[in-house]
Formats: structure tokens, sequence, C-alpha cells
């Protein structure tokens, strides 16, 4: 036991005098999490207390699971977590192959101006404010706005958009997807690029047309980038763009809109009950939890591609 242990010291030295540069640059990156990840996760504990300002977490209550109880006892329970996940996975069911897509297509593209002209258009609205997109998309919306418009053109009568409970969630997505695909698209291009060119040039020699090349060369080389991403995108089943869904949502649409995040946000900072918006808040993350967890395992029984 003594000499592994010398012997794994040795290692560590040896490695630290030979990349010392590496580790150096890495501490910033290693205080950044422990200050703001970690060291955080102290206030977990305001879950489990009735939490008072005054008292501070350690000199409040502790109330074990009653936060959790009121919350799940409440008639909000399942209608935060419902919205939370019908949005979250509806805007990865189409989120999330849109950006493979726009990147596959957009590496067939032979002519290099006009590929960098559509990258940099489609990069363009991931830059502008999420206020400002949301105002976009309100004003657009309206009785006189530019959706109204189209409808009267195909011989509809208008409706406020964002004001239909049955068209919120399609709304949400097309404006997320919308303001966040080109930006997203950016890794598998990055992706693509390193795919060995000499499996295209054997795939041609072999009577491939573009498609076929797509299917049989770019996907696979992309394969595990797409499976990280994808582990990363199933862990945040539970957590919605909140913010997108405080500008956008009204009264007609709070049934189906109101997610985890705004009815932390809600009963947190507008209520000021902390320890029941800090269970909420743990609930979901606990659920991210577990979903990363599944879906890691999965990966790895699959192609062996997990995070770990």
């Amino acid at each position: 036991m003594t000499t592994a242990i010398s012997n794994w010291g040795r290692m560590v030295k040896a490695d630290w005098k030979k990349h010392w540069p590496l580790y150096l640059m890495l501490i910033p990156v290693v205080l950044f999490y422990i200050v703001w990840l970690y060291m955080p996760m102290y206030g977990i504990q305001v879950a489990f207390r009735n939490f008072s300002p005054r008292l501070g977490i350690s000199g409040s209550p502790w109330i074990g699971f009653d936060n959790f109880r009121n919350f799940f006892g409440s008639v909000f329970a399942w209608r935060v977590i419902r919205n939370t996940f019908v949005l979250s996975f509806f805007n990865m069911l189409w989120g999330f192959p849109i950006p493979i897509i726009f990147a596959l297509l957009l590496n067939e593209v032979r002519n290099v101006l006009f590929k960098r002209t559509v990258q940099t258009i489609s990069y363009m609205p991931f830059f502008i404010s999420i206020v400002v997109a949301c105002g976009i998309f309100l004003d657009f919306s309206t009785t006189e706005g530019l959706f109204a418009q189209a409808q009267r053109l195909m011989g509809l009568e208008p409706i406020n958009l964002f004001s239909t409970p049955s068209l919120f969630r399609t709304m949400f997505n097309i404006t997320d997807i919308w303001q966040s695909f080109g930006f997203a698209s950016i890794i598998y291009l990055a992706a693509l690029s390193s795919v060995n060119s000499e499996l295209y040039e054997a795939a041609k020699i072999d009577g491939a047309g573009r498609f076929k090349q797509i299917w049989h060369v770019s996907l696979p080389g992309i394969a595990p980038t797409i499976t990280i991403l994808l582990i990363l995108r199933i862990s945040a089943l539970m957590s919605v763009n909140f913010e997108r869904i405080l500008l956008l949502q009204n009264g007609f649409t709070m049934e189906v809109s109101d997610v985890i995040g705004s009815f932390v946000f809600r009963r947190g900072l507008v209520d000021f009950d902390i320890g029941l918006a800090t269970a909420v808040g743990l609930f979901g993350a606990v659920i991210n939890f577990i979903f990363l967890i599944t879906a890691n395992r999965a990966a790895n029984k699959i192609n062996g591609s997990g995070l770990w």
C-alpha cells in the first residue's frame, strides 16, 4: 500500500513538472466552480428550514420535509411539473435535431461566401437580448401585428398567438429554437471539420452520393458529440428557460406556461417564501440528476460513449 502511494506521488510530481502551465491555467476554472457552484450548496438546507433572513440559514428552525409536503399538497404542484416536462420535452424533440440537420446541410455547401453568410445570419439571433427578442414576437402577435396580417391574408380571423393557451407551447419553442439553433450548430460544424476527408473519398469511390455520405460518414463521425450533448440535454428535462417564460406568459396562458422556474421565482422573490422555493428548486435538480444518471448508463450500454 505504501509503495503504491509512493509511486502515485512520484507520478503526480512528474506530471506537474511536465504540465505545470496547464495546471496553473486550470486554477481559475476550479475556483469558479468552487465559489459559484459548490459553496452555494450549503444553502440547500434552506429547503428543510423555516427560513428567516433575520435568523440566517443556521439559525432558522429545522422543519424537515414540511416545505416539500406543502408543495406537493398544493394545487400548483402537478401543473408546474407537467408544464416543465412537456415544454422541455418538446423543445428537445424539435430543438435538438435542428442544429444537427442545419450543420450537416451547411457542411455540404461548397460556396465559401454563401456558407459564411448563412452562418452569420443564423448566429445573429443568439446575440439579441432575450428581452428584445421576446418583445419583437409579442409585438408581431398583436391584433395589428405581422402574424395577424398574415392570418388575414390566409382568410383567418386574427388571434393573439401568445394569449391562446393551445398555441403557447408551440410559440414558446419556435422563439427558443429560432434564437438558439444557429449558435448550437457551431459545435457540430467543428465536429464535422474533424471527420477524416479520406472517408468521403472512399465513399465516393464506392459510388455513394451526397446523402449516403452524410448518412454513412458524417453522422457516424459526429455521433459521439451528438450522444454527449443529448445526455446533457436529457439531464435538463426539468429545467426550462424561465426568463423567456416570464417574458411571454400572461394571465390567459398561466395554466400551460407556469413552470418550476417561474414558480420558484414567484414564491421566492415575490411571496418571499424562500424555504418553499428552495425545496421546489431542489426537487427539480434531483430529478435532473436522475435523468443524467439514467441517460449516461443507457449511452454506455448502447454505444459506450457516455460521459463517464
